[in-house]
Parts: C-alpha cells; structure tokens; sequence
C-alpha cells in the first residue's frame, strides 16, 4: 500500500462575494467527485469489477466469517445492495457463503483464492479514497464538514435513500 500523502492545509485567498465563493466550492466537490470517479475506474480497468465488489472483498478478507448484515454496516449500505454484491461474488467465485448452526438462513462469507488474487492487484484503498480521506480528517474537522453537509443536503432535498450506495455504483 502507498504511504499516505502527508495532509496539508492549502491557504487561498478569500473569496471576493458570495457567488465567488459559491463557485469555488462547486469547483471543489468537481475534484472531489473527479478523484473518486478516477479511483473507481482505475480499479474497474486493473481487476476488471468494480470498487464496491473489490471493497466488500476487503472487509471480508479482514472478518472472515462475517454475515451479510454485518457487511452491510461496515460498507454503509443497504443490506439489499450487501446482498447483491455477495451473490455477484459467489457467482465470479470469489466468495463463498457457508450456512452453519441452527438458522440456516445464517451464513458466513469466506474469502476464496480468486478473490485473494483480486485484493493483491487492486489499487488501494479498498473502500476508495473518500471515505479513507475522511477517515485521516481531526474529529472537529469532520463534525465541522458534517454539519455543513447536512446545509448542503436539505438545500438541494438529497433523497436520504441515496446515502446507501455506495460511490463506485454512482
């Protein structure tokens, strides 16, 4: 995995009005979304799937055993996209799901070597680089960005359904 680039407050002059400012963010979220976007397809052209797919790997590389409602909350999502990303899995054989104890319904995923062989060629970080930049950002930082978020999500009326899919499959 490549070191983390070293973060580093960037000074720019303020803004000369409110529509100058407006802009400049809408600039930022471009590169924002752009970077992401970038991740994702540079992951979809090295391992063919995509960053979803390669992120559910990780997680069940590092928990094996984990169920699928389980893998629903580490990735923050639906436990119905969970599912379909697990059944996708399966079917590429790059998972399997067990059913052990008294609920068969139950099941526990397990990393197979074709998904290992994915992992090891897959550009890092595994759950894509915003949540992993968000991840590295100071507590105050974070809860700063939160609430002005939340300003930015009720202006535009955000479907909070939305909040459930993950990145790669936007």
């Amino acid at each position: 995995m490549a070191a983390r680039p070293k973060l580093v407050a960037v000074a720019c002059d303020p803004p000369v009005d409110h529509d100058q400012a407006a802009v400049a963010v809408l600039r930022q979220f471009r590169q924002v979304f752009n970077a992401v976007k970038s991740h994702f397809q540079q992951v979809e052209k090295t391992v063919g799937m995509g960053g979803a797919q390669v992120w559910a790997l990780s997680v069940v590389r590092e928990q094996p055993g984990i169920g699928v409602g389980a893998l629903a909350r580490a990735m923050s999502i639906h436990q119905s996209t969970a599912s379909n990303l697990v059944r996708t899995l399966i079917d590429r054989e790059m998972l399997v799901a067990v059913k052990q104890g008294a609920d068969r319904r139950a099941v526990q995923l397990n990393l197979l070597p074709a998904g290992a062989r994915v992992l090891r060629h897959a550009p890092g970080p595994f759950a894509g680089l915003l949540p992993d930049a968000l991840k590295a950002l100071p507590p105050e930082t974070l809860a700063r960005l939160q609430a002005d978020l939340d300003l930015v999500i009720v202006r535009i009326a955000a479907d909070e359904a939305a909040a459930h899919v993950p990145l790669a499959g936007i």
